[in-house]
């Protein structure tokens, strides 16, 4: 497949749904190779990689628990020695366990935060010697809007997200001096398996709060990967809202 990153190499975390899936995909289509990773949905990944081919472009599939140091290490570790190299690392892994700060347990608090905010200092802290070994990386990471207003019932969520935007400009700023690139997406209310599990009495009180009238697709967050990664050659340590106005 010909693109604006045809040559390039990239692994994107969380990749076997939702917008982790939509990235991915999108990335292919524009020339990259890319890895999938995934850890209890090797069928989805699989079709995945089935997809990707189907368009023309590479991709293969690798398991691991990101909130495991040692196997988001090794992970990172398997797909540099498969890509000789890596370019695009996308932190996309995420799960929530929603509930009030009278009914959240320790457990709910460790797991969301070792999941979606201890696994981009892990793949991070794997993949940084490589782009600065070779002068080139674009790191992007997933946050969410919530990160930046909070959310009832979110707060081992919303403190993950907003960690994440902190260790971005931090990460930006050390590793900027090797041309290598780290940013944060924050996206709004996107159409997603776990937004479909929200009643619809709340999906309707959530749609009354986005100025666009409307949740995102999966789709329109992996165009402003894309564009990160592609075109952001001077845009670093910045955390992109694509969110259709519920936060500004």
């Amino acid at each position: 497949m010909q693109g604006r990153l045809q040559g390039k190499s990239a692994l994107v975390t969380g990749a076997s749904r939702g917008i982790g899936r939509a990235i991915a995909i999108k990335l292919a289509s524009e020339g990259a190779r890319v890895a999938l990773n995934y850890c209890t949905g090797e069928a989805e990944a699989s079709e995945v990689a089935r997809e990707i081919a189907t368009l023309g472009g590479t991709a293969f599939v690798i398991a691991a628990d990101v909130s495991d140091k040692d196997q988001a290490r090794a992970m990172v570790a398997k797909v540099i020695e498969k890509f000789q190299g890596l370019d695009i690392l996308v932190n996309n892994a995420g799960i929530t366990r929603d509930k009030t700060l009278k009914k959240l347990t320790d457990d709910d608090w460790h797991k969301v935060i070792s999941t979606n905010l201890d696994s981009v200092y892990y793949c991070v802290s794997a993949v940084m010697k490589t782009m600065c070994d070779q002068k080139f990386g674009r790191i992007v990471n997933i946050s969410s809007f919530v990160g930046q207003a909070g959310n009832f019932g979110q707060s081992n969520y919303s403190a993950s997200k907003g960690g994440i935007i902190a260790f971005t400009k931090t990460a930006a700023l050390e590793l900027a001096r090797n041309n290598v690139t780290v940013n944060a997406l924050a996206p709004g209310f996107t159409e997603t398996e776990m937004l479909s599990k929200v009643a619809p009495a709340v999906r309707e009180q959530i749609l009354a709060k986005i100025p666009m009238g409307r949740f995102g697709q999966p789709e329109e967050i992996a165009k402003a990967v894309c564009f990160l990664c592609a075109e952001g050659d001077y845009i670093t340590g910045q955390q992109i809202n694509v969110n259709g106005g519920v936060y500004m």
